[in-house]
């Protein structure tokens, strides 16, 4: 049995008005093993797609390697546009050592709410993931659930969007928006393929990746 805890505090700050959650890195960030080409901050994995999405959006030149330098400029970034990142699963055990979601059992959840309630001015969640089991939407349910909040619909297209009212010690209230992004993984490929949208911009344009579906899905909530 793999013991899979988080190896990163969350990224958080005064000034902080997103945050992107998702739930773990895969597993060789937790035993320090890194590959080369990964970076040891939250999203590094060589095979994931966050990076070079907002890489892609934001003209960063991005270093992708295993270096201080290519950490800290990934922290400025997210200082600069004010997003934080608290991915939701702080521990789970896998019998199988890898990083799917649904290989996590017994898992602990971190508590979200709580971070709210402490950074006041967050208003938007960037889950990295929908609502399929074990992914961060998903989590985040269960976790209103236990805090009896109530998740309510604002826009049921992909990315969908969805907001919940935060109650404060002064007794008021501030309303948290949260967007579900396709995941940034090459597992989410065939369901990026699968869309009406993807296949008719693939059509017009048969270069149209997968990876530039994301960047035209994520710009507009980075």
């Amino acid at each position: 049995m793999f013991f899979h805890s988080h190896p990163y505090e969350p990224f958080l700050f005064e000034e902080a008005t997103k945050l992107i959650v998702g739930t773990l890195p895969p597993p060789r960030f937790t035993s320090g093993v890194l590959k080369a080409g990964d970076v040891d901050f939250c999203y590094g994995s060589r095979d994931g797609q966050l990076w070079p999405i907002l890489n892609q959006i934001f003209d960063l030149n991005l270093k992708f390697e295993t270096t201080f330098e290519a950490i800290e400029q990934r922290k400025r970034f997210l200082i600069q546009r004010k997003i934080g990142i608290c991915d939701i699963v702080q521990s789970a055990e896998r019998t199988k050592v890898d990083a799917s979601d649904l290989g996590m059992t017994n898992i602990k959840l971190r508590n979200i709410i709580g971070y709210l309630q402490q950074y006041e001015k967050v208003d938007t969640l960037l889950f990295t993931g929908g609502n399929s089991k074990n992914g961060p939407e998903y989590f985040f349910r269960q976790h209103l659930k236990q805090h009896k909040i109530k998740l309510g619909l604002v826009k049921n297209q992909v990315p969908r969007i969805h907001q919940f009212k935060l109650p404060s010690e002064n007794g008021l209230q501030r309303t948290i928006q949260t967007v579900s992004l396709i995941a940034p993984s090459g597992a989410a490929n065939r369901a990026v393929g699968s869309l009406m949208d993807f296949k008719e911009l693939k059509t017009k344009n048969p270069g149209f990746s997968t990876v530039d579906y994301r960047v035209l899905q994520y710009a507009p909530f980075f």
